[in-house]
């Protein structure tokens, strides 16, 4: 008999607790009161009566490491073979359906998906049945989530109330479960669908005993993919009811003969701009014809058929074809030039090809006339617009802009040709000449020009150099501009004409300012432009001016062969220039001067210095001098071998064009130091010691008195930008 409930008797169950808590059973989610305790344990931590404790599922491999699931089962997913069973009603083929699904689960967060594979002609939608997501469990526990202890081959699972039977898995599942100590089921196989069945064995009693006529065109596609005939066509439409000429694009597909229409819509000719006018396809040539019933049309025919319509029946093929229908449709030899074809009851007439197209029918049909039909009627003549003539204000170009439109708008410059003709490195693009006044002062006769006129926007530029004693001050002549040519009127529609490039040459005669001046001389660079760029300049082609050497009279001709021979006795092969020119002077083959310098520096004996040590030299040092090197001392030290150059001398000539020092022929520099000039040489290794001490700015004076003692006959000629110095030593006169 139990003790009686007296003190001593009864056992303390509080012994040994630490925890004497109650669980909190209400709480607030989103601002509404709710009583969550439902599961959690009674005082202490014990669980109350009847209540179950939710099972903790963490047996996994031991091989897979102590890392986070969604890192150590990352990309790995387990694959089941499953089907379930949809009811059918109405239907007297079948009572139910099976259908078969994949059912994958991520290991990383035990997230589960459906997918039923898809099945040809089964009429139903296929693909994700359960998009990937945690499922829960069925009710009561549909606050649990399923997961990997829930999974086995040969039992059923339901998700949202639909049963799965699980009937295989991969290899991968299977060794998984494995390691998991999951006892693996044996496989079971799904039970056969009776429609699809059915399916299967009416198309099993349909295949034909013969193949069908197949029409091989993969070799065309192949050998003709992207090749497109195009045709200009033409569709006289003007009988309808507001219809009038249509002009039409074919284009002829050779990759499986079909064709394509496009419409040549112009802007405001009032009709919708489709985007075809008669799509892709092939066009018969009878067309229209009345439309076929279905099925007429097939790739075989049939002569009978025996027994019901339907299942069980018999059909006997027509292996003649007799009973085929056949269209005959364009194809690339009924397209040419000049015929007509019916586009649905239109007919179009075919009026060009493109280049392409030629070149097609050419290889393969051998048809070399290709003449288009015209069927345009030639547009009226446009009738030319009537400016109003100059008024005097502005320029002409800034007057003729404001007459082009509402808002005055600033001449606008052939940009193009200034970039191409503006100046690049060592390209000037600038044309010089040196000019003379036509005039009877005596005063006025002495002054020399420079005109430079600029390829880039076709302006032109004077200056005149000073001279001493002439009374006349130098500088500026004529600002940069364009110059207008002589003898137009004033106030006109048209622009004016104004000097270009070809209009300059040697001999030629400009009125600037209401002055004349002749052009009698011109710098090498101008003489070198003109040269290569020829057709340019007719006055500098050797070719059109050896075909005027060659309509000279024979008379003249034999003249001319006797004077070469007097004027060569030796048989040298060589004429004096001041000959050359005179005998072209007196010839009257209407040379003009450039014309016969142009002649004289295409023919001229042009002897070509051998290279030598000081030149290489020189070279060295200007491009040092480029690269703006100074010291020079320590490479002097550096190099003793430089010690050598002492003995070494440079011509003077090379000395002063490399280094580009400004003195020349025995100048006084300051300071009392210079290059050592022995007969004409100059020890090289002054252009190292002291050519990086010169400044190209320095003032230096030029000693005419030792300048006649030169024999050398020659002029000095440097040329700066815009200005030109020429010193000639027989007059003792600078040009600046």
């Amino acid at each position: 008999m139990p003790l009686p409930l007296l003190p001593g008797n009864s056992l303390n169950r509080n012994l040994g607790k630490e925890k004497f808590h109650k669980s909190q059973h209400f709480e607030y989610s989103k601002g509404i009161p709710l009583m969550v305790g439902a599961k959690k344990p009674g005082i202490g931590g014990e669980p109350l009566l009847g209540q179950t404790a939710n099972p903790q599922y963490s047996l996994f491999p031991k091989e897979q490491g102590s890392g986070p699931s969604w890192l150590a089962f990352d990309k790995q997913v387990l694959c089941f073979d499953a089907y379930f069973q949809e009811p059918v009603t109405q239907s007297r083929e079948e009572t139910y359906r099976v259908r078969k699904c994949k059912i994958y689960y991520y290991l990383e967060n035990d997230t589960i998906q459906v997918v039923e594979p898809i099945i040809k002609n089964s009429g139903m939608q296929h693909g994700t049945l359960i998009c990937r997501h945690r499922i829960p469990l069925p009710a009561p526990n549909d606050d649990q989530f399923y997961n990997i202890q829930h999974f086995n081959i040969n039992q059923e699972i339901e998700f949202y109330s639909r049963t799965y039977m699980i009937t295989d898995c991969d290899p991968f599942t299977r060794n998984f479960l494995r390691k998991m100590g999951v006892r693996i089921n044996s496989s079971a196989t799904a039970p056969a669908d009776p429609y699809t069945t059915l399916r299967q064995e009416l198309e099993d009693s349909m295949k034909p005993r013969r193949p069908y006529e197949r029409q091989d065109t993969l070799k065309q596609f192949l050998e003709h993919d992207h090749n497109v005939l195009r045709f200009y066509c033409y569709w006289n439409d003007t009988e309808s009811m507001f219809g009038d000429p249509r002009e039409l694009i074919l284009h002829y597909f050779l990759a499986d003969d079909t064709i394509e229409i496009r419409e040549v819509l112009y802007p405001n000719s009032g009709r919708d701009t489709a985007p075809k006018f008669l799509n892709r396809s092939k066009i018969p040539k009878n067309a229209p014809t009345p439309t076929h019933q279905p099925g007429e049309v097939t790739g075989r025919t049939v002569l009978n058929v025996i027994g019901p319509v339907g299942q069980g029946s018999r059909y006997i093929l027509d292996r003649l074809n007799t009973g085929a229908v056949e269209e005959e449709f364009y194809k690339d030899s009924d397209l040419t030039i000049g015929g007509v074809i019916n586009v649905w009851g239109r007919s179009v007439l075919i009026c060009d090809c493109d280049n392409f197209t030629k070149e097609y029918y050419r290889s393969k049909y051998g048809i070399e006339d290709f003449t288009p039909v015209q069927y345009k009627v030639p547009p009226p003549p446009k009738p030319a617009r009537e400016m109003p003539p100059y008024t005097g204000f502005g320029s002409e170009e800034d007057s003729l802009c404001s007459c082009q439109g509402l808002i005055p708008k600033a001449p606008q410059k052939d940009f193009r040709k200034l970039m191409e003709k503006d100046r690049q490195g060592l390209e000037s693009n600038v044309l010089r000449f040196v000019a003379k006044i036509l005039t009877n002062n005596a005063v006025n006769n002495e002054r020399t020009f420079i005109i430079s006129f600029y390829l880039g926007d076709d302006t032109i530029a004077m200056f005149e150099p000073t001279q001493r004693n002439t009374g006349v001050l130098g500088g500026k002549f004529l600002e940069r501009s364009r110059v207008k040519k002589p003898g137009q009127e004033l106030y006109k529609s048209e622009m004016s004409e104004c000097y270009m490039a070809q209009d300059l040459y040697v001999g030629a005669r400009l009125c600037i300012s209401n002055q004349l001046f002749q052009l009698v001389d011109a710098d090498e660079y101008a003489f070198n432009y003109m040269e290569q760029h020829a057709e340019e300049f007719p006055r500098a082609n050797i070719g059109i001016i050896l075909s005027k050497l060659k309509s000279i009279h024979a008379e003249k001709q034999k003249e001319i062969k006797h004077f070469l021979a007097n004027s060569d006795p030796g048989n040298t092969g060589l004429v004096p220039y001041e000959s050359f020119r005179s005998l072209l002077a007196d010839t009257g083959c209407q040379l003009s001067e450039h014309e016969i310098i142009t002649l004289g520096r295409t023919y001229s004996l042009r002897e070509q210095p051998e290279p030598n040590v000081g030149f290489m030299l020189a070279v060295a040092q200007d491009h040092l001098k480029k690269k703006l090197f100074d010291n020079f001392p320590d490479l002097l030290r550096s190099q003793p071998k430089l010690c050598i150059l002492e003995y070494l001398y440079i011509l003077e000539d090379f000395f002063f064009f490399f280094t580009k020092v400004p003195w020349k022929y025995h100048c006084d520099p300051p300071g009392g130091f210079g290059p050592q000039v022995e007969n004409h040489f100059v020890k090289s290794l002054f252009i190292i010691k002291y050519s990086h001490n010169i400044k190209i700015s320095q003032c230096l004076k030029i000693n005419v008195e030792k300048m006649e003692e030169n024999e050398v006959n020659r002029d000095m000629r440097v040329i700066n930008g815009d200005c030109v110095t020429q010193y000639n030593h027989k007059s003792h006169k600078i040009i600046r």
